[in-house]
C-alpha cells in the first residue's frame, strides 16, 4: 500500500522552496499527524543536525514514521556537489551524503539526492562529469547498503540541473553506478516539466521507481493544478509500488491548507 507523507525543512536558506513545513519540527508532526499522514520527509542542515534532533521522540509521540532524509543543503549551504571537477571537494559532498545517510540509517530511513547532483559548467566534458557522478554514486550506494537503507536518486528538471532529468536517464546512471541500493525518485513536478507522458515514465521506472513527490504541475500541493492524479495512480499501482508519496511542495496559501489539501488528494486517488 502506497503511504502519505509530508516535508520539513529545517534549513534557513531554503526558507522560500517547497517545502510543506518550515523551521519548527514538532508543531509540524502534531500538525502532520492530526491531518492522517503516515510520515514526514526532513530536509536538514546536515548529518549531525538530525542526530542532535529530538526526532525519535517527536515521531513516537505523534506515531509517524520517517520517510526520508534529504542532502540538498550540501549544496544550498556548502555549495557542494557530487559532479564537481575539484576532486577534493567531490570528496566532501560524499563525506556531507555519507553523513546523512548515516544519521537516517538509525531510523531505517533512506536518504534523497537531487541537488546534490550538481551541475556541469560550461564548457565542461560531460562524460567526464557523468563519470564522476556515477563513481560517487556507487560508493554511496555500496555505504548505504551497509547501513542496510536504500540511497534515492532524483532527476531534476533542466532548470535545475543539466546532468539527469529524466527517468530513463536516471536508470542508465543507476545501472551504472551498479549498486541494488540506489532507486529513483519521481517526482511529478519535474516529470510534468521533462518527460512527454508521466505514465509512460513511471511504467519504465519501474520496480526501480522508490520514492515520489506528490505534487502538482505548480509545485504546489496535489489537486491545486493541473495534473491528472488518476492515471498516475493507477500506473504506480501498475508497477507494484508501495513507498511512499511525498508532498514537497510550496506552503500556498499555508502550510496547514496546503498538508490538508495533499491528503484529501492522496486519499481520493490513493484509497
Amino acid at each position: 500500500m502506497i503511504k502519505s507523507a509530508v516535508t520539513i525543512s529545517l534549513v534557513e536558506p531554503a526558507r522560500k522552496g517547497p517545502f510543506v513545513f518550515h523551521d519548527d519540527l514538532a508543531d509540524a508532526c502534531r500538525t502532520t499527524a492530526g491531518l492522517g499522514f503516515d510520515a514526514v520527509e526532513v530536509f536538514a542542515p546536515s548529518g549531525e543536525a538530525i542526530r542532535s534532533l529530538p526526532l525519535n521522540r517527536i515521531l513516537k509521540e505523534y506515531g509517524l514514521d520517517l520517510a526520508a532524509v534529504g542532502t540538498g543543503a550540501g549544496l544550498l549551504i556548502h555549495g557542494l556537489h557530487l559532479c564537481d571537477a575539484d576532486r577534493v571537494r567531490r570528496q566532501q559532498a560524499e563525506e556531507f551524503i555519507r553523513d546523512v545517510i548515516d544519521a537516517g540509517a538509525d531510523f531505517g530511513a533512506p536518504t534523497i539526492i537531487g541537488s546534490m547532483q550538481g551541475r556541469l559548467h560550461a564548457g565542461t566534458d560531460r562524460l567526464a562529469g557523468m563519470q564522476r557522478l556515477q563513481d560517487s554514486l556507487g560508493r554511496l550506494g555500496q555505504h548505504a547498503a551497509k547501513c542496510g537503507v536504500r540511497l534515492i536518486f532524483e532527476p531534476l528538471n533542466r532548470y535545475e540541473t543539466n546532468l539527469v532529468t529524466t527517468i530513463a536517464e536516471g536508470i542508465e546512471l543507476i545501472e551504472s553506478a551498479s549498486s541494488d541500493a540506489v532507486v529513483l525518485l519521481a517526482d511529478l513536478f519535474h516529470m510534468n516539466i521533462e518527460e512527454s507522458c508521466l505514465v509512460d515514465a513511471l511504467r519504465t521506472g519501474g520496480d526501480l521507481i522508490g520514492h515520489v513527490h506528490f505534487v502538482d504541475s505548480n509545485r504546489q500541493a496535489a489537486g491545486r493544478g493541473h495534473l491528472d492524479f488518476v492515471p498516475i495512480a493507477a500506473a504506480l499501482a501498475k508497477i507494484g509500488f508501495e513507498g511512499y508519496a511525498s508532498a514537497e511542495a510550496f506552503p500556498i496559501p499555508d502550510s496547514g491548507e496546503a498538508a490538508r489539501q495533499t491528503i484529501e488528494t492522496f486519499r481520493r486517488v490513493f484509497r
